[in-house]
């Protein structure tokens, strides 16, 4: 079967980039559930900004171990070239999900808005995004346009419920 599209990049596989999609909307709906934590906090911005980034530098690692680990039992080596390429640009999505919230941190820090407000807004950009994701998977999948309202609505709902049960249980 042919694993490429015409509305893809040249050379990008269809699965690497549903793959890359879903790290992208679980590193969302961690980082969700970390700003949530820290927010629920008294936290200055040197350490929220610690806490978002070496918690997506943590997330990245164990992935990488991980799909190093599986591919070295399944294939009895390390994966090097195109493999290691694809297991980066996998899992890419686990580093830069740090970025909008760092930002935001960062503008607490040179006190436009206070870290609070910061990490609120960090958590509401993640569920907006989680939305949009939501949608264009609906309309992407023929349903019209009131169907992927409520797909991106669902997907928001449910990243908002896994987000708070990994805050609640200090994750």
């Amino acid at each position: 079967m042919d694993d490429q599209r015409a509305d893809l990049p040249p050379g990008t596989e269809a699965g690497a980039l549903a793959d890359r999609l879903k790290e992208r909307i679980y590193a969302t709906i961690t980082m969700i559930a970390v700003v949530v934590g820290l927010s629920s906090g008294d936290v200055g911005s040197l350490g929220a900004v610690a806490t978002v980034l070496t918690t997506a530098l943590g997330l990245w690692l164990a992935a990488f171990v991980a799909d190093q680990q599986a591919h070295r039992t399944v294939h009895g080596h390390l994966a090097t070239g195109h493999e290691l390429r694809r297991m980066l640009y996998v899992s890419s999505p686990l580093l830069s999900c740090a970025v909008g919230p760092a930002v935001l941190i960062a503008l607490a820090a040179l006190e436009v808005f206070s870290v609070h407000t910061a990490l609120l807004v960090a958590a509401w950009v993640g569920v907006v995004s989680l939305f949009l994701w939501g949608c264009l998977g609906g309309l992407r999948m023929g349903g019209g346009a009131l169907a992927a309202v409520v797909a991106g609505i669902l997907d928001a709902v449910i990243g908002v419920a896994v987000a708070l049960v990994k805050a609640s249980a200090g994750h």
